[in-house]
């Protein structure tokens, strides 16, 4: 019998050592990882069957991954295991691409389940999570800076990130393979567009938005 192949991320290499003896029960961990854009490359060479992935992770965050993901490895099943539980981040996570969500205080059973269910075909959403989201009006009530979020671009959202992590102009361009003067052009239209008026209250904002954890 063919096991699946599972490829992990998390920026925490105690979790990844946790969880992947877990997983293994379940497939093949065919790789760790430990930030996004490692993710992202790993997963277009080793083409897993199945990816769990955290949000909060540097260079790029799990919500961006996904949304690449779903483009370059249309195949691959993603999970979305992390400690936010707001409707927010779930809702994103599913557009991204998501076909499972679950929070890390999970159960050891959750997991295999929501690993086994993504497997079929079938998505999995953590039955805290679910609850949340049916009993409160807070997607209807976000505040215009939630939606803002929401609405940048995927190259603004990677170059606020960067910036948030303290990342210079000239590291900026070269991770991104772009001029230094369009990422300033960048930094300035995220301060136009949000209001914003400094790198301090740009990396403020990017980790109320969990795009960046302290």
């Amino acid at each position: 019998m063919i096991r699946p192949r599972i490829l992990m991320a998390d920026d925490h290499s105690l979790v990844l050592a946790g969880l992947r003896r877990l997983v293994e029960e379940e497939g093949e961990v065919v790789g760790t990882v430990e930030d996004g854009r490692a993710l992202v490359e790993e997963a277009q060479r080793l083409r897993p069957d199945l990816i769990l992935l955290d949000i909060s992770m540097p260079l790029l965050n799990g919500l961006d991954a996904a949304r690449q993901l779903t483009t370059l490895v249309p195949n691959s099943k993603l999970i979305v295991l992390t400690v936010h539980t707001t409707p927010t981040y779930v809702t994103e996570a599913l557009k991204a691409g998501a076909v499972g969500y679950l929070v890390k205080q999970s159960a050891t059973a959750e997991l295999k389940l929501a690993i086994q269910t993504v497997l079929k075909g079938e998505h999995y959403m953590t039955p805290s999570v679910t609850k949340e989201m049916l009993g409160t009006k807070r997607l209807r009530s976000e505040g215009p800076r939630q939606q803002e979020a929401a609405a940048l671009a995927p190259r603004q959202r990677e170059v606020l990130q960067l910036i948030a992590e303290g990342k210079g102009v000239r590291s900026i361009a070269s991770m991104l393979h772009i001029s230094i003067k369009t990422v300033e052009f960048h930094r300035t239209r995220l301060m136009e567009e949000l209001d914003l008026h400094s790198v301090a209250e740009l990396t403020k904002y990017a980790v109320s938005e969990g795009l960046v954890s302290l």
